[in-house]
């Protein structure tokens, strides 16, 4: 009764209603993950007299935290999908063993990511474009977080698994947990025992160290479905390569923001030195809450598009979109113009260093400036994959980081006598042009597609 509920809720409620009691969990759990990613940045940023140099070290490891993260999205995001066909076919003992097969190749993923990055993380943080000013600080941090890489495996490759049975507010229990945990350790660690960036690298791995024990004791319980067991780990090509293969594209998004922010230090390091590179990781922190909210959104009216896409009910579908998009251009327009008219209160949020707020309040001015077109891309683009074209979403996502933005970081500074204002007016060129032709792309083809489902239902 529940399902057939939903089922007409979805094809018949209100849309703008349904839409907001979707997305309204959905924002909330982006959110609580970016408090979970900047919280360090926002303690570590306050530390007396060292702050600004530790923030910036703290953020030349974003690349590897990135990179981290998109491995374990390998296995998660392609693995509970498979697994959620197979228990739709009735088939528990092969969702079991492609869950089992995911873990053990996490653990194998940890493994290898451990000794690599721990190895070279002196040569990979330089090359980020550490300077001998920041690189202990970019150094104590990242060895520590690298030793609990294990834990950020679990809990974000096998988190899905929960989602994936059903069990949403479980799984955004998993992220509440490690977030409210992290900010309750990071001062104590930071300030009370003094142990600087140390402790907030700490904190941060026991936070995830929790989060795993709370996922393993969901998977290996009683309430779970899909039971976590020995038997289902020994790898098996034929289950564990469809799971890989499936999540590449969320792989490819993911590492191709490490390589973005690569770009931006290294050329922020060449041009403008610790403080550039500095602002930046505060702007990247400013910039989340933007887009992470805005995936919210999409995430609410994406079941209600693609539903009532299969159902034929174009109008609904029509509808959908523009409670979407219409939420989206208003929340990114909303963000720009605060960015605009108050920089400085965000750049305060992070660090209280003066020189270092002085100089984000104008880079931070620059770099926002085309975030208003934000909410176009992002909505456009989602509808894309809602409405199952997932190759014209990814390429369109593909757009703006890849083949606009990466390019310009470097091509710009050529082009003007303030160099890192060359650097960051990449970014407003690239949401403009991405969000013109991802917009127009979506407008022209959206008859065309609705029009193919429905020629294939006659």
């Amino acid at each position: 009764m529940g399902q057939e509920q939903g089922k007409r809720d979805m094809g018949t409620g209100n849309v703008a209603a349904l839409m907001l009691s979707l997305a309204v969990p959905a924002v909330v759990a982006q959110l609580i993950n970016m408090l979970y990613n900047i919280v360090d940045r926002i303690y570590i940023g306050h530390i007396e007299e060292v702050g600004a140099s530790a923030l910036t070290g703290v953020g030349l490891f974003l690349p590897i935290l990135m990179l981290i993260n998109a491995f374990a999205m390998l296995a998660g995001s392609g693995g509970a999908p498979h697994a959620a066909i197979a228990m739709g076919q009735k088939n528990k003992e092969a969702a079991q063993k492609i869950m089992g097969n995911c873990f053990s190749v996490l653990l194998l993923f940890a493994v290898v990511l451990t000794v690599v990055f721990y190895v070279y993380a002196p040569q990979l943080l330089t090359l980020f474009g550490a300077s001998s000013v920041t690189l202990p600080y970019a150094l104590s941090y990242a060895r520590i977080y690298i030793l609990g890489t294990v834990f950020v495996m679990i809990v974000m490759g096998m988190n899905p698994f929960i989602t994936t049975q059903g069990f949403a507010k479980f799984s955004m229990l998993t992220t509440v947990i490690g977030a409210v945990c992290n900010i309750i350790l990071d001062p104590v660690f930071i300030f009370v025992f003094q142990l600087g960036v140390r402790g907030a690298a700490i904190a941060t791995v026991l936070s995830q160290a929790v989060g795993a024990v709370w996922v393993l004791w969901f998977l290996t319980g009683k309430k779970s479905v899909l039971r976590l067991r020995l038997s289902d780990m020994r790898l098996v090509p034929s289950v564990i390569f469809p799971c890989l293969a499936l999540g590449f594209s969320t792989f490819v998004m993911l590492s191709t923001e490490s390589i973005l922010n690569i770009s931006f230090n290294s050329s922020l390091s060449r041009y403008g030195g610790d403080v550039a590179v500095g602002a930046m990781t505060i702007i990247s922190s400013c910039s989340q809450l933007v887009t992470l909210p805005l995936q919210g959104i999409c995430q609410g009216g994406q079941p209600i598009m693609s539903y009532n896409f299969g159902a034929g009910n174009h109008d609904r579908v029509r509808q959908t979109f523009r409670c979407q998009f219409g939420a989206c251009v208003t929340y990114s327009t909303v963000c720009w113009i605060l960015m605009m008219l108050a920089p400085r209160v965000f750049a305060g949020i992070f660090c209280n260093d003066a020189p270092l707020v002085d100089y984000t309040v104008w880079t931070l001015r620059i770099y926002m400036a085309g975030i208003f077109s934000v909410g176009v891309q992002i909505s456009c683009q989602q509808a894309f994959m809602a409405l199952g074209q997932a190759k014209i979403s990814l390429l369109l996502a593909c757009l703006r980081k890849l083949i606009l933005l990466i390019p310009l970081i470097f091509i710009l500074p050529y082009f003007f006598t303030n160099k890192v204002w060359g650097v960051f007016i990449a970014e407003p060129v690239s949401d403009i042009i991405a969000a013109c032709v991802t917009g127009t792309m979506f407008f022209l083809r959206l008859n065309k597609i609705l029009g193919k489902k429905e020629r294939g239902l006659e």
